[in-house]
C-alpha cells in the first residue's frame, strides 16, 4: 500500500510530500534549524557587568553596517556573485508605484537576483497584503535567498512584516521561527510583528505558552542591552504585548510569572489596560480563585478604566467555566434590568457560596472519616494560602481590605448574543438540552438586534442536541438556519459530522461532507477530515480512514498532529503496526508538525497489541533519545505487550523500572549529572496488569511488591481476581513428595514468597501453621 510517494524536490530539506508547491511550513523548518547570516544590529552598549557576546554593528543612515570590531565581510559571509542592477531600476520603479503584482511577475521572469533595495521592498509589499498568494510569494523569495545564502539582502523591516503576515495567517510556526532568525542574527524585529506572535503562541495548544513567554523575555532582555533606549523604540514592548504574555501566563495559571510580568509593566512605560483585568479574570478562572473575580471588576472601576463589554463576557464565560450557572444567571438577569450595582451581586453571590461551604464542611464533619476528610481540606487549603494569596495580595490589593460599599458600574450594559451563547453554553454542558432551546427561542424575541442569536448561538443548539443524540433535531436547526438567513459555518458542519461519527454513521457523515463544499460553498478542513478519520476507526475501516487522508492532502490541507495520530491509530487498532510506523515516520519528517509523547505511545500501542514487545521496545528507546520519557500510557501498553506475548519475565524488567520511576528524589542542589525522569505515578490499570501476570507466572514476591504500590497510591487491589488465579494456577505447587533435596533448597524463597502471597489472600499458609491442602471448591 503506497501510503507516502517519495519528495521530488532537490532542496537541502524537500517540501512534505503530496503538498505541492512550496508552503510556509517548509521555510519555517529551514529557518529555525539552519544558521543564516544577516546585516546585524546589535546594542552600542551593553548593560553594567555584561560582556560583550558579538562584534558590534551599527546601522548608518545609508542603510550600511559599520563594524566596530572587525571587517563585515567575515561576519557577512560572501559571494562570489555581485549584487545585480540588472532590470533593478525597472523593478524598484514598479515597487515605487505599488504595482506590486507586475514587480512580482518582473522578479520571476529575472534569471538575476535584484539588489537588497528590491527584494527587501518587493516581500515588504507582498507581506503587507496580506492574502494567502502574495504571503506564499514572498515565503518563495526568503527560500530562494536561503538557498542561494543571500538572506543578508533582506532587511529588517521586510522580516518583521512577513513575520507580522505570518502570525495573522496563522502560521504561527513560521512566524515564531522568523522572529528567533532575526534575534539570532542581531536584528530586533518591530513590536507589532513580535506580538503577533507572542499572542499567537499563548492561545496554541501544547508547549505554546511557554514558547510565548520564553520569546517575549528573549527580546525584553535584548532590548535592555540598550543604554539609549531611543535606538529601540520600535522595538519595546507595549500594553498589547504584555496582554499577550499575561494571557500565556493565564492560560498556564501561572500566578508568580504573571505578577513578575505585572510588574514589569511600569518598567516598561506600559499602563494596564482593560484587557490586562479581563485576562486576570480568567487568571483567577484557571486557579480556581472564584471569590477574587469580584474584586478584578472592582479593580478595574477604582482604576477609573473605561470597561467594554469584553469584560461582561469574560465574567459570564468565568463562571460558566466554573459550572456555576446561577451566578452567571443573575449577572445577565442584572444586565437585562439596566442594573450598575454588578459588584454588589456578585459578592452576595460570594457570601452564599460561602454559607454553603461551610455547610457542606459541616456535614463532612460527622461522617466518619472525619480526621481523612480534614487533612485533605486543610492540604489544600495550605497550598492555596502558600501558592497564590500573596500573589493575589499584590495584583488586587483592594481584596484584603474590600469597601464597606460596592462601587457601581460607570454605566449600564445590555446583554448582546455573546453574553447569551455563553450562558447557552454553560446549559449544554450541563445536558440541559431544553434550557439551550429556551435561550434561543427567546434570543430570537429580543428587540435589540445585538442580542438575536448569531451562527455561533445555533452552532451552540446544534452541539446540545448532537451531545444528547438527537440528530434529526439538530438537522433541523442547521435547516432553520437557511430560513432565518444566518448561514452555518466550518463549525456547525464539524459538529454535526462527529454526531454522526459518534453514532456510527460514516455514510451519513460522508454525505454531509459533500453538502457541505458543494451546496454550503464551505470547504472542509482538517478537523473535518480528523472527525471523519476517527469515525472510520470506530467501525474498523482502516482503509477508509487513509482514503480520507489522502484526499485531505489532494486538498492541499496540511495534515495536523491529530491526523497523523489518528490515522496511526486506524493502522494500530486494525494490528498493522508497520503502516503507523510508515505514519509516524511521515509525521517526523513533516516540518510543520511537532510530534508528541502520544504519537509515540500509538507507535507502541500498535506493536504491543500483537506481543511484538521487542519491537515495542526499540520504540521505546528511540523515544528517550528524542527526549520523551514513557508515561502511564507506554508502560500499560507494554504491560499489554507482554501479556499477549506470554513473556512474563519481560514483566519484571518493567517493574523494575516502573518502581525507580516512582521512586524519582529531587535532584540535589548543584546536581549537574543528567537530568531524572519525572516522577511517575502509576494507575490501577497498569498495576492490576502487572499483578495479574506476576501472579500468573507465580512471581509471588514482585506480585506483593507491586501489590504495596497499588496500596502506597491508594489503590484496592482486585484480592478476589487474585486469589481466583492462585487456586487455579498453583494449588498444587511446592507438593511434590519426589522432590531431591537439592530442589527444594533451591524453592526455598519461593516458597517463603508463595507463603506470603497466601497469607495476604487469605488462605491457609505456613504462618497460621496449618497445612495447606487442595479442598473442593465452595460455590
Amino acid at each position: 500500500m503506497n501510503i507516502l510517494p517519495p519528495p521530488t524536490s532537490s532542496s537541502s530539506f524537500p517540501p512534505h510530500p503530496n503538498s505541492g508547491p512550496l508552503t510556509p511550513s517548509s521555510v519555517a523548518f529551514t529557518l529555525t534549524h539552519n544558521t543564516i547570516s544577516f546585516c546585524s544590529i546589535a546594542p552600542p552598549f551593553t548593560a553594567a557587568g555584561r560582556p560583550k557576546r558579538r562584534p558590534l554593528f551599527v546601522r548608518s543612515a545609508s542603510g550600511t553596517a559599520n563594524s566596530s570590531a572587525g571587517d563585515l565581510s567575515s561576519f557577512l559571509g560572501s559571494s562570489s556573485e555581485p549584487y545585480s542592477t540588472h532590470n533593478d531600476s525597472e523593478l524598484l520603479s514598479l515597487l515605487r508605484n505599488r504595482k506590486t503584482d507586475e514587480a512580482w511577475a518582473k522578479y520571476v521572469q529575472s534569471t538575476h537576483l535584484p539588489g537588497p533595495t528590491c527584494l527587501s521592498r518587493l516581500v515588504s509589499q507582498l507581506s503587507y497584503q496580506s492574502n494567502p498568494e502574495s504571503l506564499t510569494r514572498a515565503q518563495s523569495v526568503l527560500t530562494r535567498l536561503r538557498n542561494e545564502r543571500q538572506l543578508h539582502r533582506l532587511d529588517a523591516n521586510s522580516l518583521g512584516l512577513l513575520a507580522m503576515a505570518a502570525a495573522k495567517s496563522g502560521q504561527t510556526l513560521y512566524a515564531v521561527s522568523v522572529i528567533k532568525s532575526m534575534l539570532r542574527s542581531g536584528y530586533l524585529p518591530h513590536f507589532k510583528a513580535w506580538t503577533a506572535a507572542v499572542a499567537n503562541l499563548s492561545a496554541a495548544g501544547d508547549d505554546g505558552p511557554e514558547e510565548s513567554i520564553k520569546l517575549f523575555t528573549a527580546i525584553t532582555r535584548r532590548v535592555r542591552r540598550f543604554a539609549d533606549q531611543s535606538l529601540v523604540a520600535q522595538s519595546r514592548p507595549d500594553t498589547a504585548a504584555f496582554n499577550a504574555v499575561l494571557n500565556a501566563c493565564a492560560n498556564l495559571g501561572d500566578t508568580e510569572r504573571y505578577w513578575k510580568l505585572f510588574d514589569e509593566m511600569s518598567e516598561w512605560d506600559c499602563e494596564a489596560d482593560v484587557l490586562t483585568y479581563n485576562v486576570m479574570i480568567k487568571l483567577c478562572a484557571r486557579v480556581d480563585r472564584k471569590e477574587l473575580i469580584v474584586f478584578v471588576l472592582e479593580r478595574i472601576i477604582e482604576k477609573g478604566i473605561k470597561i467594554c463589554m469584553t469584560t461582561m463576557h469574560s465574567l459570564v464565560a468565568a463562571y460558566v467555566g466554573f459550572g456555576d450557572l446561577r451566578t452567571a444567571e443573575r449577572i445577565v438577569q442584572a444586565m437585562r434590568e439596566k442594573r450598575r450595582d454588578l459588584c454588589k451581586v456578585l459578592r452576595e453571590c460570594n457570601s452564599q457560596d460561602l454559607k454553603e461551604k461551610k455547610e457542606e464542611e459541616a456535614e463532612e464533619a460527622e461522617d466518619a472519616f472525619e480526621d481523612d476528610e480534614d487533612s485533605v481540606y486543610s492540604a489544600r487549603d495550605e497550598v492555596t494560602e502558600e501558592g497564590f494569596e500573596d500573589v493575589f495580595k499584590k495584583l488586587l490589593p483592594n481584596s484584603v481590605d474590600p469597601s464597606d460599599e460596592p462601587p457601581l458600574l460607570p454605566k449600564v450594559f445590555a446583554p448582546d448574543s455573546r453574553i447569551y451563547t455563553t450562558l447557552m453554553k454553560g446549559y449544554m454542558k450541563n445536558g440541559r438540552v431544553a434550557d439551550t432551546a429556551r435561550m434561543l427561542e427567546a434570543m430570537r424575541r429580543q428587540d435589540d438586534r445585538n442580542s438575536h442569536p448569531d451562527e455561533v448561538s445555533y452552532t451552540t443548539v446544534v452541539s446540545a442536541f448532537v451531545k444528547a443524540g438527537l440528530m434529526d433535531r439538530a438537522r433541523q436547526v442547521l435547516a432553520e438556519m437557511a430560513r432565518m438567513g444566518v448561514p452555518a459555518n466550518r463549525i456547525t458542519y464539524n459538529v454535526l459530522l462527529k454526531g454522526y461519527c459518534k453514532q456510527l454513521q460514516i455514510d451519513k457523515a460522508e454525505d454531509l461532507l459533500r453538502e457541505m463544499a458543494e451546496d454550503a460553498g464551505i470547504e472542509p478542513d482538517v478537523v473535518s477530515y480528523n472527525i471523519i478519520i476517527d469515525g472510520c476507526i470506530l467501525i474498523d475501516d482502516s482503509a477508509g480512514a487513509l482514503s480520507f487522508f489522502n484526499e485531505m492532502r489532494t486538498r492541499k490541507i496540511a495534515p495536523t498532529k491529530i491526523s497523523y495520530t489518528t490515522l496511526m491509530k486506524a493502522f494500530a487498532m486494525s494490528g498493522q503496526p508497520k503502516l503507523a510506523n510508515r505514519v509516524f515516520d511521515e509525521m517526523m519528517r513533516d516540518p510543520r508538525v511537532k510530534v508528541d509523547l502520544i504519537a509515540w505511545n500509538m507507535l507502541v500501542e500498535g506493536y504491543c497489541r500483537l506481543g511484538l514487545i521487542e519491537d515495542a521496545k526499540r520504540v521505546v528507546s528511540r523515544m528517550k533519545e528524542n527526549g520523551f520519557y514513557p508515561n502511564v500510557a507506554t508502560y500499560g501498553s507494554l504491560a499489554n505487550g507482554v501479556s499477549v506475548a506470554r513473556k512474563p519475565g519481560e514483566a519484571l524488567l518493567l517493574w523494575k523500572e516502573i518502581k525507580e520511576r516512582c521512586e524519582v528524589k529531587k535532584r540535589e542542589e548543584g546536581d549537574s549529572s543528567e537530568p531524572y525522569p519525572p516522577m511517575l505515578k502509576p494507575d490501577e490499570g497498569l498495576l492490576d496488569m502487572l499483578a495479574d501476570i506476576c501472579v500468573r507466572a507465580a512471581f509471588f514476591k514482585k506480585a506483593l511488591e507491586i501489590i504495596a504500590c497499588m496500596e502506597e497510591n491508594g489503590i484496592p487491589p482486585n484480592k478476589t481476581k487474585y486469589k481466583k488465579i492462585y487456586v487455579e494456577m498453583h494449588s498444587r505447587m511446592f507438593t511434590s513428595k519426589h522432590a531431591s533435596q537439592a530442589r527444594i533448597d533451591r524453592r526455598v524463597e519461593r516458597k517463603r514468597a508463595a507463603e506470603a502471597f497466601k497469607f495476604w489472600l487469605g488462605l491457609p499458609n505456613s504462618y497460621y501453621g496449618s497445612e495447606w491442602k487442595l479442598g473442593p471448591r465452595e460455590d
